[in-house]
């Protein structure tokens, strides 16, 4: 989809408060990564961030060089007015594979499973998660553990551990991808956290 058509339906989804993937607080397997971070000078991207409560979980333990980046500006209209001291420039209205920027880390809160499940999709993500991890950078975050439907209108899409590495070993190293053994009660077995590092070059050249 293009930026203005990705636009248009995350925003109206927000406005029909259609918007089940939002719990209101940091996700508790990301929680519990953040709180083992040291390094408050991190440039950290957060993409397809929603209403962003990771960013701002962040940025209150003191991480102040952290991106929030969405296609719709309504989340992040909100997200600014719960933190009116978040840098305006550290919040971008943007279309993910249009941005550019480097960062040490990407937190992923279910983003890939955003996307129309398609190879070319799924392969374009991995490939630019890729471009934006400095050398030995990390992408960690949350992916939909169930299977697909064949409904290519019912987002959030699923899939599995198994699929899920065909698009990103190439580009990334897995050092966790496992099953959650802490999220959230609706979401108990249905979601897989992982830790990626980035390969210093890709394999699928």
């Amino acid at each position: 989809m293009q930026q203005d058509t990705e636009a248009h339906y995350w925003t109206q989804r927000y406005k029909e408060e259609r918007t089940g993937w939002d719990i209101g607080s940091p996700s508790t397997p990301l929680k519990t990564y953040i709180d083992q971070l040291r390094d408050t000078e991190c440039k950290i991207l957060i993409p397809g961030a929603g209403n962003a409560y990771e960013a701002e979980y962040l940025w209150k333990k003191g991480f102040k060089n952290v991106f929030v980046l969405d296609v719709s500006q309504t989340p992040l209209q909100a997200f600014s007015k719960r933190n009116p001291d978040f840098p305006k420039d550290q919040l971008l209205q943007e279309n993910f594979f249009d941005h550019q920027g480097t960062y040490a880390l990407v937190l992923e809160q279910t983003f890939f499973c955003s996307f129309v499940p398609t190879k070319t999709n799924r392969d374009a993500y991995a490939k630019k998660m890729h471009e934006l991890l400095v050398e030995n950078g990390k992408l960690v975050g949350l992916w939909f553990d169930f299977p697909l439907t064949g409904d290519m209108e019912k987002r959030p899409f699923g899939g599995t551990k198994t699929a899920y590495l065909t698009h990103l070993e190439p580009f990334f190293h897995p050092i966790v991808f496992e099953r959650c053994y802490n999220s959230i009660a609706p979401r108990q077995g249905n979601e897989l956290f992982g830790i990626f590092q980035r390969r210093s070059t890709d394999r699928s050249k």
